[in-house]
Order: structure tokens, then sequence, then C-alpha cells
């Protein structure tokens, strides 16, 4: 137990962990967990106590993607049998900025399949945040593929707080989930919202046939691009996609994986995202002991678990929603 407690403490005197201490995490017997976990909280605690932030998203636009990503139902080389449609209109998205506020949820995240967003898709976008920025005091992030310096511009100008754009997975592994883009196309998106000002979220989808290596890997990746934000997805592996029947994750491998996150990047928003319910299991709520930010209500295309279940999770937990500036017991 001590050398985790250690590795805590020297990570928050400024140490940034090696590559060889990174997959000494990843390789660490299960009868650590609570050793590391406890070494994970120690840091999550001293930058963010017990406070939990709550996103919720809205798939705007399902579908009808020219991208050839491995892992996703809504692909071009997808047979899965999903909802598609373009678009939606701007009440509809305003609607769920309405609820993702009932929910308590501090940032709203508004996404769109595709490679990048057309003018007129992103023109609806901007204009739905322009009235949810007026409404609401919530973040908004939105997630809408590649984008060009002007489309960043007009996102900042709309009051667009964060923008999504996922490594998903290592450059050395990036070729074997998709070729339709490159592992640079994604860098350079992260890199072009910073420089328009808006705040970075990029992250990871674990299970994807790639090695404890490739974790590392991106972890340190993310650290480098400095992404304020940082989802962490578990494989859900979607019939009818090329990943279908791909189960090699295990829930305290993903209580790994998060811890991982924490030391490597110990003062950003780590969230546990996409997958959690079907990986973590029984084990979700330790995920917060490491984590400090979660997803509610449903994802893309795969369904989440009951708002009311992660409020209770949280409440068992003793911990807290972090809303629009104010801290609510649940």
């Amino acid at each position: 137990m001590r050398k985790w407690k250690v590795l805590a403490l020297e990570v928050l005197n400024g140490h940034e962990i090696t590559k060889k201490e990174a997959l000494s995490i990843l390789n660490s017997s299960d009868m650590e967990l609570l050793e590391f976990l406890q070494g994970a909280y120690t840091i999550r605690h001293h930058y963010y106590g017990n406070k939990v932030k709550l996103n919720m998203l809205i798939n705007t636009k399902s579908g009808l993607c020219p991208e050839n990503c491995g892992y996703c139902s809504q692909s071009s080389i997808s047979n899965a049998p999903i909802q598609k449609y373009r678009m939606v209109d701007k009440d509809t998205i305003l609607k769920g900025a309405d609820q993702a506020y009932q929910l308590h949820a501090g940032t709203y995240c508004i996404v769109a399949s595709g490679r990048g967003p057309s003018n007129h898709e992103l023109d609806q976008v901007v204009s739905a945040v322009k009235e949810i920025k007026d409404k609401y005091q919530m973040k908004i992030c939105a997630c809408l593929g590649i984008l060009k310096p002007d489309q960043a511009a007009k996102l900042k100008e709309a009051g667009v707080d964060r923008y999504n754009h996922n490594l998903n997975t290592s450059e050395d592994h990036h070729d074997s989930i998709t070729t339709s883009h490159s592992y640079h196309d994604r860098v350079n998106t992260v890199e072009l919202v910073k420089e328009s000002g808006i705040s970075p979220c990029s992250g990871i989808i674990v299970g994807m046939k790639e090695t404890k290596e490739d974790v590392v890997n991106v972890a340190m990746s993310l650290k480098v691009l400095d992404a304020d934000s940082i989802p962490v997805n578990f494989l859900h592996a979607i019939d009818g996609t090329p990943l279908e029947g791909t189960k090699e994750l295990n829930p305290r491998y993903c209580l790994k994986v998060l811890a991982l996150m924490r030391y490597v990047n110990p003062t950003k928003e780590i969230r546990i995202s996409g997958g959690r319910e079907v990986n973590l299991g029984s084990l979700q709520p330790l995920g917060l002991y490491a984590a400090n930010s979660i997803f509610v209500g449903d994802y893309l295309t795969t369904s989440g678990q009951e708002t009311t279940a992660d409020h209770q999770m949280l409440e068992d937990l003793g911990f807290e929603v972090d809303f629009v500036n104010e801290t609510i017991n649940v």
C-alpha cells in the first residue's frame, strides 16, 4: 500500500509519472486494487474534494457518417440497426438543454455524427447555443467532428465552452480502428479548438484490442495535449460493427485505467463515459474514487443507467453534485 500512497503524494508534489510507473498500474495485482485506488483518491480529493460533475448529451444527428471507425454503430461500415436521422431542429436541442438542467448536469453536450459539420449544421448548433447560454448557466460542449478554423471561431463566438474530439486510441493502434482519417487529424482538431479559446475535451476508448502500452501512450498524449476534460469510454461492442463480440475488459481492469488517468493527469476532469454500466457493472461506484465526472442519461446509440440510480450512487458514496457553481446534495 505504501508505494501507491507515496506515488500519489509525489504526484501532488509535481512528479510526472513515467511510462514504467504507468504500466505498473495496469499490470498490478487485483489484490492491490483498493490500494492504488486510495492513491488515486488522494489526488482526486486534493483537486476536487467529493464533488462530481454531471454531463448529459444529445445526439443531434445519427448515422449517415462516411467514416469507417470500427467501434461505431454510426459509421459507413456498420450494419447495426440504429436510428438514422439528419440534424434535428433547434427546438429539439433546446428541449435537451432544459432536460440537462433539470437533471443538474453542469455540461450539456451537443453531438453530431459525420466527418465534420456542414455550414448549415454548424449554423443550427450556433443558433441553439446562443439561446441556451442566454437561459441557463450551463457549460456547452460541442462534438461535431473535424473542424475548420472559421467553424471553431463561430462556435467560440456563440458561447461554446468546450469541444470534444477524442484521440480514442494510440497513434500506433489508430489504423487498426479507422483509416478514413488519421491520428494527426484528431490531434490537429484538438489543437485548433485550443487556439480558438475553447476548452479542449479529448479522451480514449478502452477495449478495442489495444495493448496496455497503447493505453499508457494515450494517457501521456492527453497530458501533452493538455486536455481539460478526459472522457474514458469502455467499449460496448455493438452487433453489426467490426468489433462485434469483442469483450476484453473486466471491471477491475477498468478501475486500473481510471486510476492511471488520474495519476497521469492529476488536475484534469476525468469522466467515466460510454460503456461504464456494461463494463464496470457493480463496481461503478469505485470508479468515482479516481474520476470526478460522469454522463447521466443515454449515450449516442446505447442506453445508460437510470438517472435516479446515478443520483442514488452519488448519495450512497457521500459525494455531491457540482452544479453551476453550487453544490447539491442528492
